[in-house]
């Protein structure tokens, strides 16, 4: 199934259901969504309801390389007894929903890593981002775009620790690429 979506510069939206050719723009965006998803078959969900301001929705994913579920035992006390804000779900492998307070998104991502790391003593690596060289919403420091940086960070820093490089690497690959 190959549906495209498109943002225009006149503010409309248009998308495409590539299999039967079926095309629509129109002013709003989620109703474009919805006619492509059933003229492809397909259920749509719509978007959940903004959350209040101050508050970040994402999700965080422990991406284990070796063979394990979400149901590994390693995660029942983090299953029992979740952050504030956060819903432990099963995507194939474990992963937390979450609602919570921070200035910009990676900031309430940071804070929630850090306390699943120190509550629990496991690094929630990374924010399921599939197709991370994507992103629609470059320059917003809560979107789209802040995901798939948070993602690239938290993959990056489990990634380095596994080839034994540790924070002074990182922090120096930072410093060489002239992030203030």
């Amino acid at each position: 199934m190959d549906l495209q979506f498109h943002r225009n510069a006149d503010g409309t939206t248009t998308g495409r259901n590539e299999a039967s050719g079926f095309t629509v723009t129109l002013a709003d965006a989620e109703e474009v969504k919805r006619l492509v998803y059933e003229d492809a078959g397909c259920e749509y969900a719509p978007p959940p309801p903004p959350v209040p301001p101050g508050f970040h929705r994402f999700t965080l994913v422990h991406d284990a390389y070796e063979a394990a579920g979400a149901g590994d035992e390693r995660y029942a006390a983090l299953r029992a007894s979740p952050p504030e804000g956060c819903v432990p779900v099963d995507r194939g492998r474990f992963a937390l929903e979450c609602e919570r307070p921070g200035r910009t998104l990676l900031d309430a991502v940071a804070g929630t890593v850090a306390e699943v790391r120190r509550d629990h003593g496991l690094v929630l690596n990374s924010l399921g981002v599939e197709k991370p060289g994507e992103w629609s919403d470059a320059g917003s420091t809560d979107g789209c775009a802040a995901q798939v940086v948070a993602h690239l960070v938290l993959s990056a820093a489990h990634r380095a620790r596994l080839l034994g490089c540790g924070r002074r690497d990182l922090v120096r690959l930072l410093d060489a690429a002239g992030v203030e």
